[in-house]
């Protein structure tokens, strides 16, 4: 006999609801601006649950920070997870990283960040990074941890393999910032992406588009590009 999975409890159900609103305020209006009361007006919710479950303002502000880790991790983990799992099988063969490799795999990370920025859901996520990124604190800790980190890392290494650099020189860890840029930039620039492409919305062909861009940017890396590391 099938079971059915079990519906997610009231509680359960305040609760992400708490999480999504506070994500969108706290991006919207940052920590200082935004209001317990306002936060839960948006979730529809009495204002005393935000104690009840949170314990304070600052408690929902870094389970905010938890549930865009978490949010973003969902799209991307099982892709990126993918690659470490390959790289970690290859350390453990003793075998090196091909450069044709090596490019498969950091074009295949690299569309997937793609279509995540390309898509509508991803706004309320970036908002609350970029404030982070202007303004850091405990919760940009765990967005730098949970996301970041883990993520240039894996690029790092696939990038070092192209370059023949060091995964942690300072040519291949700026090389990993700006092309992982070069996607965030249609999710943080949107309005002047669709202003200066004479784009409506994000429609299938743009998205074709954007993910042909960013199988060129890694096939255009070149080793004879290379500046001297440190």
């Amino acid at each position: 006999m099938q079971i059915e999975p079990a519906e997610p409890s009231r509680a359960d159900a305040t609760r992400e609801k708490l999480l999504a609103a506070a994500v969108e305020v706290f991006g919207l209006e940052g920590f200082d601006g935004a209001t317990t009361r306002r936060i839960a007006d948006a979730a529809s919710v009495n204002l005393q649950a935000i104690s009840y479950y949170f314990g304070s303002k600052e408690g929902l502000f870094l389970a905010a920070a938890d549930h865009v880790v978490a949010s973003i991790l969902a799209e991307v983990s099982e892709e990126r997870d993918a690659v470490r799992s390959r790289l970690a099988a290859l350390d453990a063969a003793g075998e090196p990283l091909s450069e044709a490799e090596a490019r498969a795999l950091l074009t295949q990370l690299l569309t997937v960040f793609a279509h995540l920025f390309l898509s509508p859901r991803s706004e309320p996520w970036a908002r609350f990074v970029m404030r982070e990124q202007m303004q850091p604190g405990d919760a940009f800790v765990r967005i730098y941890q949970g996301i970041m980190a883990p993520t240039l890392a894996v690029a790092h290494r696939l990038l070092g393999a192209i370059l023949g650099e060091p995964p942690k020189s300072t040519t291949v860890r700026l090389r990993a910032m700006s092309l992982l840029g070069s996607v965030l930039v249609f999710r943080v620039a949107h309005s002047t992406v669709l202003a200066e492409m004479g784009w409506d919305g994000i429609d299938d062909a743009a998205i074709a588009t954007v993910t042909e861009l960013a199988e060129t940017l890694v096939a255009e890396i070149s080793p004879a590009t290379r500046r001297s590391s440190t």
